[in-house]
């Protein structure tokens, strides 16, 4: 015959030992906003960014192919060098698609953070690639200024020139639109590229005016101007890379972060917080000071609650790594002003 109360405390421990699996769980696991809800958002704007450079690609491919055209008919160095730079502006798709491709590979035990980083590495090549263009576009033009010829064709060169410039101009939309959306700093450097290809595309129209014209100067003029455009925008683009490269991030995202922890029920102050582009997407490290009474389980409750609310708050942060730290007591010296005296010594 079975024993009610054996039964009953045989249900009473099974219950604890149920709680207790669970709650080690909630405290071993991954929090849902550092996997499965964020992984799709990620692997989505990887996607976004692959579509953009393959319909630009296609469309500046085009664009240089009916200009290559031009130029071997008419001999026109300004419409030979907006062609050669349209050109390297299609090519830079390429390292750029292999860096979306390979950020989507998940982290492993050598490359803990990913392969984000590669993103950064094709914006290299992408000013690299600006450079090369500027330097052959220069040497073509101070050649035909040293050996003038005439240009010939001069309506194609002119029609070649406005086809550059719409091309150029609705691939540079198309590229900073979604860079900037999905955080992609190469992707937006690589849209302003394309912008200034679109005007120099433009300066092509005015050197075959004055061929037209009858000017003999105009077409290497305006190739020295072209050049002058890409020197402009590799400023720019190098600059936007090497911030990317040294982990630099807007001022208001910190702000926004600090603001945000500040507000958490339970945190009595925000010490370091770092935040980091891994390719397109941010990471975040903040240590919080909690009361120094608060207990193991109340701390982790206000890390979870600071990490949900940065995650929210902050465009493209994918990951936030909270540390709780308890507030020093009356009398007892910060563990971290120790540690920094320590370290200086």
């Amino acid at each position: 015959m079975s024993d009610p109360h054996r039964h009953r405390h045989h249900d009473e421990r099974s219950g604890r030992w149920r709680r207790l699996r669970h709650r080690l769980a909630h405290l071993l696991t991954p929090h849902a906003h550092e996997s499965a809800d964020k992984l799709d958002p990620a692997l989505e704007s990887s996607a976004r960014g692959l579509r953009a450079l393959w319909v630009s690609l296609a469309v500046l491919g085009a664009t240089a192919l009916a200009q290559a055209a031009v130029v071997v008919l008419s001999g026109s160095v300004a419409l030979l060098g907006d062609t050669v730079h349209n050109t390297a502006d299609a090519l830079t798709a390429v390292p750029l698609g292999v860096a979306f491709l390979l950020g989507r590979r998940a982290a492993t035990r050598r490359f803990t953070y990913g392969y984000g980083r590669a993103e950064d590495l094709a914006g290299v090549v992408i000013v690299l690639t600006i450079t090369a263009s500027a330097v052959l576009a220069a040497w073509t033009a101070l050649d035909r200024l040293l050996d003038p010829r005439p240009v010939t064709h001069v309506p194609a060169v002119a029609v070649a020139a406005l086809v550059g410039f719409a091309g150029n101009e609705w691939v540079a939309r198309h590229r900073i639109r979604v860079g900037r959306e999905i955080g992609s700093a190469a992707l937006v450097a690589d849209g302003l590229h394309a912008r200034t290809d679109g005007y120099t595309s433009l300066a092509v129209l005015l050197g075959a005016g004055g061929a037209a014209l009858g000017w003999q100067f105009a077409d290497p003029v305006v190739g020295l101007a072209i050049t002058a455009a890409i020197v402009l925008v590799l400023r720019d683009a190098a600059r936007e890379v090497f911030r990317r490269l040294m982990d630099a991030v807007d001022p208001a995202l910190v702000d926004r972060a600090e603001r945000v922890l500040g507000e958490i029920p339970g945190v009595r102050g925000v010490g370091e917080l770092r935040l980091r582009w891994i390719g397109h997407r941010l990471r975040a490290e903040v240590a919080l000071v909690v009361d120094g009474e608060a207990t193991v389980r109340e701390a982790h409750r206000i890390a979870v609650a600071a990490e949900h609310a940065l995650l929210h708050a902050v465009p493209r942060l994918t990951a936030a790594l909270v540390h709780a730290d308890p507030a020093p007591s009356p009398g007892e010296a910060d563990p971290h002003l120790a540690i920094a005296h320590h370290a200086s010594a």
